[in-house]
Parts: structure tokens; sequence; C-alpha cells
């Protein structure tokens, strides 16, 4: 294959007028429909909390910067600002304002809505959404696109780099899905499976970041500095947000144990009333 030979500050692909165009025009609309079903909700007065239409709202914003931005620094480096961008920050604030959970609850009862629920949890996608299945799709994708002469390719064809961005999303959107687990989906995973994803993926990434720290993908050659910058932005940002994944697994192991707490002093509460009641009546 003939490497492909970066020079400092070119783009490291473009994703063309047109395709900036249509990501910031279905980013748009999914913002402006997700805020007028929130507003909905609260206008029948259902509490919908206002940090998850931050959260989508800046998810959104996000595709349509890495889609039209031309990040500082060298082609790889800005590369990777991308990357992280597409396959780990807007998946987690997609995720964390449970758009699933929000098209339900403003949908109707009626057939849309039951075939909605069903597709969420039909046995392909309970699959697909399973911890084990979702962290090999998401970081395999990686390895396969920074071990292989994937990256070298999408440098010649549009296409192909538009599709394994659209790759990289999806993949990072079902991997942030499966672990977090906020919407309802047909299984609900353990803490400890979930945990144990996040930390799997998480340590490959970091693997993966090291690798490309001493070389480049193969079929590229970027400039030294700028290959070894690039990778410490995927080392140290892909741990900003698995540490964020991870808070949100802990949160919701706290409110889980709460309220098993809650349920347990409930009880005892009750069985020390009947005691009571039962010694009176003796009495």
């Amino acid at each position: 294959m003939t490497r492909i030979h970066v020079h400092p500050g070119a783009a490291v692909a473009e994703w063309g007028p047109v395709t900036e165009l249509c990501v910031a025009l279905a980013a748009s609309a999914a913002a402006a429909v997700y805020l007028l079903t929130a507003r909905r909700l609260r206008r029948r007065g259902d509490t919908w909390p206002w940090a998850r239409d931050a959260a989508f709202v800046l998810g959104c914003g996000a595709v349509t910067w890495a889609t039209s931005a031309r990040p500082p620094g060298g082609p790889f480096t800005g590369h990777m600002a991308q990357h992280l961008v597409v396959g780990m920050v807007v998946p987690l604030l997609l995720v964390l304002a449970r758009p699933l959970t929000l098209v339900l609850r403003g949908l109707a009862p009626g057939k849309v809505r039951l075939g909605l629920l069903r597709a969420a949890h039909a046995g392909p996608v309970a699959v697909l959404l399973s911890p084990p299945v979702a962290a090999l799709a998401d970081i395999g994708a990686l390895w396969l696109l920074y071990r292989t002469g994937l990256l070298a390719a999408t440098h010649e064809n549009r296409v192909l780099h538009v599709l394994t961005h659209t790759h990289v999303l999806v993949a990072g959107l079902i991997f942030t899905f499966s672990v977090c687990q906020l919407d309802p989906v047909r299984r609900r995973w353990s803490l400890t499976a979930r945990g144990t994803a996040v930390l799997v993926v998480g340590a490959a990434h970091s693997v993966l970041a090291k690798g490309l720290y001493g070389a480049p993908p193969p079929g590229t050659a970027f400039a030294t500095h700028d290959l070894r910058t690039g990778a410490q932005l995927m080392y140290y940002g892909g741990d900003l947000i698995e540490i964020a994944l991870a808070v949100t697994l802990a949160v919701q192991w706290y409110g889980a144990a709460g309220r098993a707490h809650a349920r347990r002093s409930r009880h005892g509460r009750g069985a020390d009333h009947a005691a009571v009641a039962a010694a009176r009546s003796d009495g």
C-alpha cells in the first residue's frame, strides 16, 4: 500500500460541504424534536429534568462540530479529537439524555408506542446491547481502524471516511447504551458485568493509544510530534470519558443500594409494629 504522507496543518480528511450540511440539519432536527417533546411533557404536568435537555443539545452540537470544525494541531491530533468527540463524548451525552424514555413517554398509548417498545425489547436488539457484544463492536472497530490500512483508505475515499465515522458513532452509542442502561431494555445486566465491560474497553483503548504513540497506522506517515500528541489525546481523553461512565455506574449502584436499604427499613418497621400489636392483643 502506498504510504500517505500528511503535512502538518492539513486536514486528515474532508467531510465535504454537502455532508457537513446534512449532518448539521439532522442534528438540529433531532434537537428540536427532543426539546419539543420534553416541552410537551412538562406542559401536561410530567417532570423531565432540564439537564437531559442540555445533554442532548450538547451532543447534537458536538456532532456538528466534529464534522465541520478544523481542530487545532496536526492532522492526526485533529483526527483524534474528532474521534473522541464522535465515538465517546457524543454517545455519553445522548445516552444521559434518555431519548428512548422521552419518546415512549411522549407517545400516546397505541400501535406506534407499542411497536417501538417491542422493537427495543426484540431478541436481536437484546443481544446487540449486551455489554460483551457491545464492547467487542466498539473496541474492535477502533483496532480495525488504526491497526489495518483502513485509516489510510479513508484519506482516499470520502464515502469510506463518512461510513467509518458513522460506524464509530453507532458503535459508541451501542456500547454506552449497554453499560449505562438508563433507557428501558429487555435484559438488565448487573453492575458487575457492565463495570467489567468498561474496564476491558478502557484497557484495550489505552493499549491501542500506547501503540499509536510509537507507530502510526499502517499506510500513513504523520510527523512524530503530531502522532504522539494525538496518541496522548486518545489515551487521556479516553480515560476521562471512561471515568464518566464509571461515575454513572456508581450513581446507579448508590441509588439501588439506597432503595434496598429503604425497603429493608420499611420491612423492619412493619415487623416491629406487628410484634407490638401481637403483644398488646395477648395482654
